[in-house]
């Protein structure tokens, strides 16, 4: 009985002895936080990193059109490219007849196939210009100051 309690009172002594010297080599500091995406202030060498990372994760398949990027063949780019000069030229005519030698609105309107342009001279240089879609008496206004 009395080499099992000097066993035991050893045992302990020693665990004791072990947890100070244990506990007496242990520091801590802060911790600090570092990003790592470099739009939030981490390492810019981690930019390449992280973009193949997240190319690897992206499953999505973007559908492809067999007509080509736009979803448009030649023909109807070109009608459509043609449509935007003939708009363009009609447009230019349109400004033409508002605009003055000087280069400032006349007062008057101006009609076309589908569109009234009225301006109008409120006061002091004051100009309100209306547009009216003719086919579906929508208009749109603004106001300009001329000096």
């Amino acid at each position: 009985m009395k080499a099992l309690t000097i066993n035991r009172s050893l045992v302990v002594v020693a665990s004791l002895a072990l947890m100070a010297g244990l506990c007496s080599g242990v520091q801590a500091s802060e911790l600090a936080y570092v990003p790592n995406n470099p739009s939030f202030g981490g390492n810019p060498l981690n930019g390449p990193v992280l973009l193949n990372q997240a190319q690897a994760q992206n499953h999505y398949v973007e559908k492809s059109s067999s007509s080509g990027a736009s979803g448009q063949t030649a023909l109807t780019q070109f009608n459509s490219m043609l449509q935007s000069a003939i708009l363009s030229r009609v447009s230019s005519a349109v400004t033409s007849s508002i605009v003055g030698a000087n280069g400032q609105l006349v007062p008057g309107t101006v009609e076309t196939t589908d569109f009234r342009i009225a301006i109008t001279n409120l006061q002091g240089g004051l100009l309100q210009i209306v547009t009216t879609d003719k086919n579906t008496g929508q208009t749109t206004q603004f106001q300009v100051n001329q000096p």
